[in-house]
Order: C-alpha cells, then sequence, then structure tokens
C-alpha cells in the first residue's frame, strides 16, 4: 500500500498557479490539506465550521493576517481540527476563537485590542506552543478544554493574562506573562490546571487568583514584583504551591481565605524582597556555597560593629572601629558578592546612609599626568561616600606593578589621605592575589592602618563547585542527570589550584557550555523537544565541553 501525504496549497498574490488570498485555498482545500501562505498581509478573517486543516507561514515567512477594522475575530474555528503555525494575527476584538475543535497554534504572534488573544473552549488535546500575546484585553481563556500551553509570553494585557475555568485542567509550562492589568492568571469555578516553570511578574492585582472550589497544581514558578499577592486562593478552594519563589509581592505573598486547604511546601514560603533587614542580608551571606571562614569574619565585624552602637546607646565610651577590610584570594571566590553584602549590612546597622557600591579598578584611579591621578581618585572617593568602594586587583596600583607605577603610587597616597579625612564616611575594601596584596599593603606607611583586619578567599573545593553547578542549572529551570556529577567532580579536582584557575568562574564558563551542548543536541532532533528535553542537561553535555 502506498503511503499518502497531505495535499499543499499555496497562496502568493501574484503568482501563477498560487491563490491569490488565503479565503480562496481553504474554500478548495480537501480535510486534511495544508494551506502554506506566502510572506504578506492578508486582509482576511476566517470562520471554520468542521474543518480538518493546516493554516502555515511558507518556509517563516512574515505572514499577517489582519483583521482589524472587523467585529468578529480574526479566526473563528468549530469542530474538526486545525493546526496553526508561524503567522501574525492582528484584529480589533479577538484573535482565534476555537470551540469544539482539536487545536494547534505554534509560534504565532497575536495582537487583539478588545478581547483575548485566543480563547478556547470545550476542546480535548489543544496545544498552543512558543507564541507570543500582548496589547489584548486577555491574553488567553480556557474554559471546559483539556491541553497544554509551553513556551508561550503574554505581555501588556488590559485585564487578566491567563483564565482557567470551567473545569479546565491544562498544563501550562515555561510561559512568561508579565504587564497585566489585573491578574497574571485567574483559575475559577472548578478548574485544576497544573502550571509549572512559569514566571509571573508585573501584574497590578495578584499573580495566581485561584477562586469557586478550584484546585490548581502550581510548582517551580517565579511569581514576583507584582502589586498583589504572589497567590491568592479563595474559599474552600485546594491545591498545591511546591518548590515556588515569590518575591516582592504584597502581604501576605500567599494569600488563604477561610476554608482554603492548599498543600504548600516550605520553599514555596515568601521570600523577603531586597533583604534590606539586618538577619535577611545575614541569611544571604550564609546562603553562599562555602566560604565558612570568611562568614565567620564578616559576622565578628558586623557583630562588634552592633554591639558599639548599642554601648554608644548606652552611654559607654567604646574604641574606633575600622570598618575598611582587605580581600585576598583568587578570582571567583565570592569577594564582589560579599564586599555587596557588606556594604548593605553597613547600611542596615545605620553605618552608612546610603549602602550604594561602587567597584574600580586601577585605570578607573590612576590619570595619565601628574596631579590627575589625586583628582580622579578623588572624584571617585566622594561618589562613593556613604557607601562602600570596592578595589578590585588594588596591587596594580602599587610601585612594584610597573606600567607607570608612580601615578599608582600617587592614588595610593590620595586614598590613604581621604580615608583618614573621612573615617567614618564611606567603607574600602581592596582585594586582589594574597602575595600581591603584600606589596600594596607596604607602598603607603600609613595605608595598612587603615584596615580593620584582612579576609581570606580560600579556593572552592570541587564539591562546592558541584554545588555551584546545581544550583545554576535549578536557577534555570534545567535538571542535571545525577550521572554526570561523578564527571564534573574529576573534572574540577584536576584543575582545582592551577595558575589560572577561576573558581566560580571556572563553573560558570562550564555551565553555559553546557548549555550550549544541549541546544545544539537538541537542534538535531528534528522535532520539537518535550518540556522534560528541554531541562535535562545530560553527561554527553558536560563530556562535550570538558
Amino acid at each position: 500500500m502506498t503511503a499518502t501525504t497531505s495535499r499543499v496549497l499555496q497562496v502568493a498574490p501574484g503568482r501563477h498557479g498560487a491563490y491569490p488570498s488565503i479565503g480562496d485555498a481553504i474554500r478548495d482545500a480537501p480535510d486534511g490539506g495544508v494551506i502554506s501562505v506566502a510572506e504578506g498581509t492578508y486582509a482576511e478573517t476566517f470562520d471554520l465550521t468542521d474543518r480538518r486543516l493546516t493554516l502555515q507561514a511558507n518556509d517563516g515567512a512574515d505572514v499577517v493576517i489582519d483583521g482589524t477594522g472587523a467585529d468578529w475575530p480574526a479566526l473563528r474555528v468549530r469542530g474538526g481540527s486545525l493546526t496553526v503555525r508561524g503567522i501574525r494575527f492582528l484584529a480589533d476584538v479577538e484573535g482565534i476563537v476555537a470551540a469544539g475543535v482539536t487545536l494547534t497554534v505554534e509560534l504565532c504572534t497575536i495582537t487583539a485590542r478588545s478581547g483575548p488573544g485566543i480563547s478556547v473552549r470545550d476542546s480535548t488535546g489543544f496545544a498552543i506552543s512558543r507564541c507570543k500575546i500582548s496589547g489584548a484585553a486577555q491574553g488567553i481563556t480556557i474554559d471546559g478544554s483539556s491541553g497544554r500551553i509551553d513556551g508561550t509570553r503574554i505581555e501588556n494585557v488590559a485585564g487578566d493574562g491567563l483564565v482557567v475555568g470551567l473545569g479546565a485542567d491544562p498544563e501550562i509550562a515555561n510561559c512568561t506573562i508579565l504587564g497585566c492589568g489585573q491578574r497574571g492568571v485567574y483559575v475559577y469555578q472548578y478548574a485544576h490546571p497544573t502550571i509549572d516553570a512559569c514566571d509571573i511578574s508585573g501584574t497590578a492585582q495578584d499573580g495566581i487568583a485561584v477562586a469557586h472550589q478550584s484546585r490548581p497544581v502550581i510548582r517551580r514558578t517565579k511569581i514576583h514584583d507584582l502589586q498583589g499577592a504572589g497567590v491568592s486562593f479563595g474559599a474552600d478552594c485546594a491545591g498545591s504551591v511546591l518548590e515556588c519563589t515569590l518575591t516582592n509581592t504584597a502581604e501576605p505573598a500567599i494569600a488563604l481565605a477561610a476554608g482554603a486547604t492548599p498543600t504548600i511546601t516550605e520553599a514555596a514560603r515568601p521570600v523577603r524582597s531586597g533583604g534590606d533587614g539586618l538577619d535577611d542580608l545575614l541569611n544571604d551571606l550564609d546562603a553562599m556555597v562555602g566560604l565558612a571562614a570568611v562568614k565567620a569574619e564578616v559576622r565578628t565585624v558586623v557583630d562588634e560593629i552592633q554591639v558599639d552602637k548599642w554601648r554608644l546607646g548606652a552611654g559607654l565610651t567604646v574604641g574606633t572601629v575600622s570598618q575598611h577590610l582587605v580581600f585576598t584570594g583568587a578570582p571567583g571566590t565570592g569577594k564582589t558578592t560579599v564586599a555587596r553584602i557588606y556594604g548593605k549590612l553597613l547600611k542596615a546597622l545605620g553605618v552608612l546612609p546610603r549602602g550604594q557600591f561602587r567597584e574600580v579598578s586601577r585605570r578607573d584611579l590612576v590619570g595619565q599626568y601628574i596631579g590627575h591621578t589625586a583628582e580622579k581618585t578623588a572624584t571617585v572617593f566622594e561618589e562613593c561616600l556613604g557607601g562602600v568602594l570596592f578595589i578590585d586587583e588594588a596591587y596594580t596600583l602599587s610601585r612594584s606593578s610597573g606600567n607607570g607605577g608612580d601615578f599608582g603610587q600617587e592614588a595610593i597616597d590620595t586614598l590613604v589621605k581621604l580615608m583618614e579625612d573621612h573615617r567614618d564616611g564611606v567603607a574600602v575594601i581592596v582585594a586582589g592575589y594574597t602575595d600581591e596584596m603584600d606589596g600594596f599593603m607596604a607602598a603607603n606607611q600609613g595605608l595598612a592602618s587603615r584596615f580593620a583586619k584582612t579576609i581570606e578567599f580560600e579556593n572552592y573545593e570541587a564539591g562546592e563547585l558541584l554545588l555551584i553547578i546545581d544550583r545554576m542549572a535549578s536557577d534555570g529551570d534545567y535538571r542535571l542527570d545525577p550521572g554526570a556529577h561523578p564527571v564534573l567532580l574529576d573534572h574540577f579536582a584536576a584543575i582545582r589550584g592551577g595558575e589560572s584557575f577561576g573558581n566560580a568562574r571556572e563553573a560558570r564558563k562550564l555551565f553555559e557550555g553546557m548549555r550550549k551542548a544541549q541546544s545544539r543536541r537538541l537542534r538535531a532532533l528534528g522535532r520539537m523537544p518535550d518540556t522534560d528535553e528541554l531541562r535535562g542537561l545530560l553527561t554527553e553535555d558536560v563530556l562535550s565541553c570538558l
């Protein structure tokens, strides 16, 4: 028996043998037919009943179906099955409206001014994949339907971004919803969708609102920077919130009405925005991988400053405590991150009024002629008053570094004087390799006395670097194959401590290489990967970039 292929009808105005309009092709297309549309704007709208068709742009062409000016949807479908691929829709009312149909919408962009971008009702097995919807009254509405929405972006809609109701149970994965005039996702009337690995932000109301005895499963989703609660559950609603992150939302971040009984994991508990409190900042410090000795040293400085403030408040004398620090160690060991947290800690303690952070290097301080360096250094210093001045590779300023060292010495001498004149107005942190920093501290007789202590940042252990990789994967919605762990441990153990070893920078460089290797592997599949494949980083991805 000979296999048959679907008949393809070409739409290309002005081309001999092709249809001049999409409507003409639809009229003649048999069931199962494919309508391939050439690049251009087509001022047409369509109303299909019980048809089985595929409507697609021809080889990546920019195809626009312009339904503006009409008081009906750009595309209405009832019954049958329809696949729409790679087309832009413009509509004054609704973009795509489907009822009782097997619908697939891929790689489409939809703008609808006074209705939903896509509306699906009473349909089984619908799929909306890698689409973009903007400028609509609602993004997508799903009623009484089962299916999947994947990799889709909904932004700048007047109302709710995504509405799921009337018992619908779609899977919603890897979607981004932002800039909604009402809620990001509204779940109502017994709906029970699964919302997985999505990002919801910038809504004027709740990130996700659950009502009318609905019970969604919300997991691994980031909900942040919005005016309402992160998730709200109405009376008699259930479901679960699992491994989610809620940041910069209204309080409470998860709002429960009387009778609401969702399951909420500890990982889904709200995260305080900005981490401005002293305990929050110390928790941020503790959350960093490794650095046990560094954390202890910073806590010692914080404890001493705190106690001195209490003593002053009690009318007791206190000694002079410098808030300036020296950070020594190899690159990629967290010196800059710790310096940022330290500045915020000093602000939380009331030591620094602003707590701003400025990172500079030799070129920001050293001029090209005598007198220019003092001016540049003073300008930078004054801009940092009330905050932290972080000088990376500070040893390059000392005479022993060469390359116009006299001008570097001028920067050091100016810095020492400014630190004395503004003893309590700024925190200066100098950082660099351990041996080189010893030479820097000897470059001016009064330099060493200006700093409270030196904190040594040791190289990360192989296991700590593996943990950094795992965190990068988790933060990026990837899942690293456990079989890759021994390979990574052996790799880090072999290169750790080498002359050019970059610590966490090596981990990030390797992670980016793994992502690129995964991209190459998935592109070679010749089909769209499923969600597990998109998340999976395999051992072969690791091996390909070692």
